[in-house]
């Protein structure tokens, strides 16, 4: 908890699209209200939008912030080296492999902590990380809640495996057509950006979440 009603989320997203058709989004959240804990959003060809969360807790929370067509809870386990990240949750297999940072990483990673997790931070950025990146920092989301992303590092996927259901979903490649879980997608080129996600609850939601 931030200051009363807003909610903060310390961790890492990653965006991957395959060439099935099928991308995948990744939270791993080392810091929040809920302890450390992973989730994995996922959009299918058709347009089908699938949460897989880790508690009935997660699920709900991230359900009322996001929109999805089915949500499953399942464990999620997110397991990392320096370059190398492997996801399991339910029948979801993900390996992928981290490149280097890159401009846009290198111009993140200059930016102060505390300053880069501010919401006035983050808005500033949203014009600018629309244009280089195809993604939007800042937004309302779903129960009249309204998100900020505060990045502060981004590296780019080069490799990725995905498995779901026993499907082989194919090569990596850009997440396209962006995902539409919330109010913006993912960056179009496949990566893993390190952030502190902000979320007002809105003046119908200002009672602490507590864990059960």
């Amino acid at each position: 908890m931030t200051r009363r009603g807003r909610l903060r989320f310390d961790g890492w997203i990653a965006g991957i699209g395959t060439s099935s058709g099928t991308r995948v989004v990744v939270g791993h959240w080392a810091r929040s209200p809920f302890g450390a804990f992973s989730d994995v959003m996922l959009e299918r060809r058709d347009g089908h939008r699938l949460l897989l969360a880790p508690s009935a807790q997660t699920a709900d929370f991230i359900a009322g912030t996001y929109v999805f067509d089915e949500v499953r809870v399942t464990p999620v386990r997110v397991d990392t080296t320096e370059r190398d990240w492997t996801v399991t949750a339910g029948t979801l297999r993900l390996r992928f492999s981290l490149g280097s940072r890159g401009v846009v990483g290198r111009l993140l990673r200059a930016v102060p902590g505390p300053l880069a997790a501010r919401p006035a931070w983050a808005a500033w950025t949203t014009r600018p990380a629309w244009l280089l990146l195809g993604a939007r920092t800042c937004g309302s989301a779903g129960g009249g809640r309204y998100e900020w992303y505060g990045a502060k590092d981004l590296h780019r996927i080069t490799a990725a495996m995905v498995r779901f259901e026993d499907e082989d979903l194919g090569s990596l490649g850009p997440v396209r057509p962006p995902v539409r879980f919330g109010f913006g997608s993912t960056p179009r080129g496949p990566c893993l950006v390190r952030l502190t996600t902000t979320v007002d609850m809105g003046q119908h939601e200002r009672t602490p979440l507590t864990r059960p």
